[in-house]
């Protein structure tokens, strides 16, 4: 694919949609850490520092991928069926199930909140983290919106908790599901240490569950 000079924001904006495809269709094939910007100028047929000209890092491109998969994984996680009226420790468990298994069937999402805050807020200007904060902060409002309604007890704090807690443990948890081969063989060789191999989406319904729980029971007689 090679590309001339773009002339017009249109011509502009089709670049930019173009290297936002690529990398996410290259995100599908390696994890964050083996995107590199020279492969990624060489998919899309540009020079790197021509890349550059719409995103000033690979980082940054990064960033925008990891908005627009967090937005559309909010739009389309699906809470409707849980009835507020039914027990706190029915709606938690099942509010945990959702976000849990909403996120595991989401591998690029995952390696890119994995990869937020170690990686990709580390080589960008601060007009680029403001805008990715302020993007965030968007989803985090829709995503509040989504769980008032499961959940009504908890107050805007309790919510704000339950996202964090989300996240976070999203990054800290998506790394140990994809171990290395080295890890692989280790689990093989020794079952002990196979049995405390971590698996994301059970640990994170869990570990979800149980802060639901606990901020319920602060509410209601559970």
């Amino acid at each position: 694919m090679e590309f001339q000079r773009a002339r017009n924001e249109t011509q502009r904006d089709e670049r930019r949609r173009t290297i936002l495809s690529m990398a996410w269709a290259m995100l599908e094939d390696m994890s964050v850490a083996d995107v590199s910007l020279n492969e990624l100028s060489r998919r899309v047929g540009l020079a790197k520092s021509n890349v550059l000209r719409y995103f000033e890092s690979r980082e940054a491109v990064l960033l925008e991928l990891l908005n627009g998969a967090l937005q559309a994984w909010i739009d389309d996680l699906d809470l409707s069926a849980i009835s507020p009226a039914s027990p706190p420790h029915e709606r938690a468990e099942a509010v945990a199930g959702a976000i849990a298994q909403s996120l595991a069937a989401r591998p690029v999402l995952c390696d890119l909140i994995s990869a937020q805050a170690s990686v990709l807020e580390r080589n960008v200007s601060t007009d680029t983290v403001l805008r990715h904060k302020r993007a965030v902060l968007v989803s985090v409002e829709a995503l509040s919106a989504k769980l008032r309604t499961p959940l009504p007890e908890l107050d805007e704090g309790d919510i704000y908790k339950i996202i964090a807690i989300a996240l976070l443990m999203t990054s800290g948890v998506w790394p140990h599901d994809r171990p290395t081969e080295a890890l692989l063989a280790a689990y093989t060789a020794d079952p002990e240490i196979g049995a405390h191999r971590m698996r994301f989406a059970p640990f994170m319904q869990e570990a979800l569950a149980l802060t639901l729980f606990g901020l319920l029971a602060g509410r209601v007689t559970i």
